[in-house]
């Protein structure tokens, strides 16, 4: 048998842990790999159908407040 991890779930499996922490214990050290890991995961995400399905609703949404706004 062969188990095979998916470096992406894997990684969102981390930012979930790691964000269930009390704001008062993360050092800026703490803080600062948390963001690097989420980077890592936006990346690897990116490319994926699910990623670029994120990508089309947040432009869409950005579309309508941008036509909202504007007279």
């Amino acid at each position: 048998m062969v188990l095979t991890i998916n470096v992406a779930v894997l990684l969102a499996v981390v930012i979930v842990l790691r964000l269930r922490r009390r704001t008062q214990a993360r050092s800026r050290n703490d803080e600062q790999l948390t963001v690097v890991i989420v980077l890592v995961f936006g990346i690897l995400i990116a490319p994926t159908t699910f990623g670029q399905g994120i990508l089309n609703v947040v432009g869409e949404l950005a579309q309508g407040v941008t036509d909202a706004g504007s007279p």
